[in-house]
């Protein structure tokens, strides 16, 4: 029988829920946190840099960010632990998690240190895991919840010079699905958002070689790059009731590029 509820605007509402955002400081994530403020739930970001964290701090007056005295490290497992703990204190409960932070070092593989190889594994694959160790107690005890891992097209394609990138995202990937796995018979579903070049303060350089710029636009069928509002569907609807049955998905948005 169908649920009258879900037949209207509530599919997508997000009123009394609490968001946790990794990387919320700027980019994507940014986007994604603003995006899930919208559609009604309550935020707890975190960002690395003091001046992004900061700037949270004033702008949400209920994010858990205010609990904290400094900027968290996700892959400390010290710091994820306090970050969850801050947010249910403040908040009183977590609700969704997105877990976005990332950075990129883009080298041959013949140039590329095994140190900045485990650096770019550590925060982006590694921080993903420590923040589900740190979260999950919370949803899984509660019952409910979502779980939203931000991969790359590179989860699934290559790329010359994104050795460590794409094997952190591969495993991103993976992990959203062991997840998924462990997690659903505690009705918390955790599923992946996979995007391709988005224009952000992030991708800039990339945007502004001109030989770059013009192999992404024609590699891309929809002849572009795309714009970070493009992500706020995704996200809200892998937070929302509209995706209570959908669980160890990867939602790619990549204009058609894995369509090749």
């Amino acid at each position: 029988m169908t649920r009258p509820e879900l037949l209207g605007i509530r599919l997508f509402d997000l009123s009394g829920r609490v968001a946790v955002v990794t990387g919320a400081g700027r980019g994507l994530g940014r986007t994604m946190a603003l995006a899930l403020a919208a559609a009604g739930a309550d935020l707890a970001v975190s960002s690395r840099t003091s001046r992004s964290w900061n700037r949270w701090r004033t702008r949400c007056t209920r994010s858990a960010a205010a609990a904290n005295p400094s900027p968290p490290d996700m892959t400390r497992p010290a710091d994820a632990d306090a970050l969850a703990e801050a947010a249910v204190s403040r908040l009183g409960r977590v609700d969704i998690l997105v877990n976005n932070a990332g950075i990129n070092i883009r080298k041959p593989v013949l140039e590329l240190t095994p140190a900045e190889y485990r650096e770019v594994l550590a925060t982006n694959l590694e921080g993903y895991f420590l923040a589900a160790r740190a979260f999950g107690p919370h949803l899984v005890g509660q019952r409910s919840g979502k779980v939203i891992n931000i991969s790359s097209i590179l989860g699934s394609v290559a790329l010359a010079n994104q050795a460590a990138y794409a094997s952190a995202k591969g495993g991103v990937e993976q992990l959203t699905k062991v997840l998924a796995l462990e997690w659903a018979a505690a009705n918390v579903q955790v599923n992946a958002i996979a995007p391709t070049y988005f224009e952000t303060d992030l991708t800039r350089p990339l945007y502004e070689d001109p030989e770059r710029r013009r192999f992404i636009t024609e590699r891309t069928p929809a002849g572009r790059w795309g714009q970070p509002h493009e992500l706020a569907g995704a996200v809200i609807f892998l937070a929302s009731a509209a995706s209570d049955y959908v669980t160890g998905h990867t939602l790619v948005v990549d204009g058609g590029w894995t369509a090749w």
